[in-house]
């Protein structure tokens, strides 16, 4: 693996990827994007990883994709082979954004469940400056997640909205002063998720994305339904509450 390459890392339920790059504001090269694809291929085949945190070292968390490697590379089909593939991850997901992110790394934050951050945020999608059409399936999240309006102000006028910003659109869920809550924090939901049920999360997240892209699968919709309403966790969870103790989940 390069060196500075993106850092996976597996503890029980939850997994962390990290970016590591701080000297170049966590730039992703190819050889990057490959990378976390195949630690995500890794995490999506662990079925006891619950969650998945993103997050990054240094001032910026991601400035993305190398400009200077566009010329004669399909930056946007890479990265949507990569930002595609994270929205429909297993695990609930989490973005830790302690700075600035840029670009395609925007989308690659959009496709993340959760998204905190602090007051040193910004972010801003330079695409139109340079000449770039951006991908279908980050318009479509933009579209989706932050409105026709926004997106527009984003990918059009080239737009960079500050932290405060980023929370009133929709694209932050939540605000931090600093970095070290805004870590402490992503670890407290993060272990939060990971003591829910995992098949109706899973279940719930496929749909709901699916309906954000006006895809519903109705019979698989129905499938998740009656596969979490005769699970060992729905008999758990309610021995739990009648008990008046945390549920253990086991994802059966």
């Amino acid at each position: 693996m390069p060196t500075l390459a993106p850092r996976l890392q597996i503890e029980q339920h939850l997994a962390r990827i990290t970016l590591r790059r701080p000297k170049v504001a966590n730039r992703l090269e190819v050889e990057d994007l490959q990378i976390l694809e195949q630690q995500l291929d890794v995490v999506n085949a662990q079925t006891e990883v619950r969650v998945l945190l993103l997050e990054a070292e240094g001032r910026y968390f991601c400035s993305g994709f190398n400009i200077g490697a566009v010329p004669g590379v399909d930056a946007g089909a890479l990265f949507e082979r990569l930002t595609d593939a994270w929205e429909n991850a297993r695990p609930i997901t989490i973005a830790a954004i302690q700075g600035g992110v840029y670009g395609g790394a925007t989308d690659l934050a959009l496709a993340c469940d959760f998204r905190l951050g602090t007051s040193a945020c910004e972010m801003f999608v330079p695409a139109a400056r340079l000449g770039l059409h951006f991908y279908r399936g980050g318009m479509t999240r933009y579209v989706n997640r932050l409105g026709l309006g926004m997106a527009k102000r984003i990918l059009l006028a080239c737009e960079t909205l500050d932290a405060r910003a980023m929370q009133n659109c929709g694209f932050l869920d939540h605000l931090y002063e600093d970095e070290t809550q805004l870590r402490a924090q992503a670890l407290t939901l993060a272990q939060s998720l990971c003591e829910l049920a995992p098949l109706a999360l899973a279940g719930m997240k496929r749909h709901l994305n699916a309906l954000a892209r006006h895809e519903l699968d109705s019979a698989l919709l129905a499938a998740d339904i009656a596969r979490a309403a005769g699970s060992q966790d729905l008999a758990e969870g309610v021995r739990a509450w009648q008990e008046r103790r945390p549920p253990r989940f086991t994802g059966h």
